[in-house]
């Protein structure tokens, strides 16, 4: 098989993933073998890629074969497989297994599992033309959606449903995300759902722009402190946070108002934090398997759409180069 494997940490720029010839892997009990057929290409592949996260022990070996996002088809199963057949078209996201016995594992709460392995980070992934899941952790996937617009509901579709799952929006409630890329977009769409008044901080126009094409009002962090512009039109009663600035994570917190929620899915320093207001901050890792399908029905029922960018899955290194470079709209998608 093709696969495009991470050689060495260093600068995308500087080439250190290639397309390589592979042997398709081979299931044990348990697991199935993916033919895949889109990846989405995600910010933190490139944190891994470039070493970012080498003290932390990510990835675990190499080379590996990144990514994390991935749909296709069943076509082989190892023993003790139950309810897949091959032909079946499934996902997998970047929860690639956990022990099934932990304290977290027992109430659903599989993401925050210490023990789980990630997909592309501690096993293989999915920009090859075939990889290993394991059955427990495979999502059947609905036949209204095509791979393309799928394989982002895998990261950045779950990553946003978790996130809004904590801040519980309705209907005259006030929500600023602050950082409008491959997570952000989704997050916008399930907040204008939940009827909330929904503003978008970012600085380029391309991603302002398409906020206010998701129903969102665009804020032009450009312009001035967009906590004073929030403030201005009455403050927010959450901020969800996907820039990765510690900046815009002050700024989220000085937008909410007391008693509100701020919620980040990145690594921010949230310097001072003043007690009298008793805002709260929260961190967010994906979802729990519940809501991954719940997020699958939603898109299946047209309420939800990544917005995509296709590249061949020899251009991975073009497509991370773009992301680095702040030239993908919202989710670049491998077709494989």
């Amino acid at each position: 098989m093709k696969a495009v494997v991470l050689e060495s940490l260093s600068p995308i720029e500087a080439g250190p993933v290639h397309l390589r010839d592979l042997e398709v892997p081979t299931p044990s009990a348990g697991q199935l073998v993916i033919k895949v057929a889109a990846c989405g290409v995600c910010r933190s592949n490139l944190h891994m890629i470039e070493g970012d996260w080498a003290e932390g022990g990510v990835p675990s070996f190499m080379p590996i074969i990144p990514g994390h996002e991935v749909v296709g088809t069943v076509s082989a199963m190892g023993p003790d497989v139950e309810h897949f057949k091959v032909g079946d078209r499934v996902g997998v996201q970047p929860l690639w297994s956990t022990c099934g016995h932990c304290r977290y594992c027992l109430v659903g709460l599989d993401h925050l599992c210490q023990s789980k392995m990630i997909t592309g980070e501690t096993v293989n992934g999915g920009y090859a033309e075939y990889m290993l899941s394991t059955s427990a952790h495979t999502y059947v996937l609905p036949d209204e959606l095509a791979f393309e617009d799928a394989a982002p509901l895998f990261c950045p579709g779950i990553t946003a449903y978790g996130s809004v799952a904590k801040v519980h929006l309705a209907p005259g409630k006030r929500l600023a995300v602050f950082g409008i890329g491959g997570v952000g977009h989704m997050v916008l769409q399930l907040a204008v759902l939940s009827g909330a008044d929904v503003f978008a901080v970012a600085r380029g126009r391309n991603h302002l722009d398409l906020a206010e094409e998701l129903g969102a009002q665009g804020i032009d962090a450009n312009d001035g402190d967009p906590a004073e512009a929030l403030a201005e039109r009455g403050g927010v009663d959450a901020a969800i946070v996907f820039a990765p600035s510690d900046v815009m994570a002050a700024q989220a917190i000085r937008a909410t108002r007391p008693g509100g929620t701020i919620v980040t899915g990145v690594n921010v320093d949230i310097g001072v934090l003043p007690f009298m207001s008793e805002k709260v901050v929260v961190g967010s890792l994906l979802g729990t398997r519940q809501q991954m399908r719940e997020v699958l029905d939603l898109a299946a029922a047209g309420k939800i759409k990544a917005q995509c960018e296709p590249f061949p899955l020899a251009d991975a290194a073009e497509a991370l180069t773009r992301l680095k470079n702040g030239q993908i709209r919202a989710r670049a998608v491998l077709m494989v």
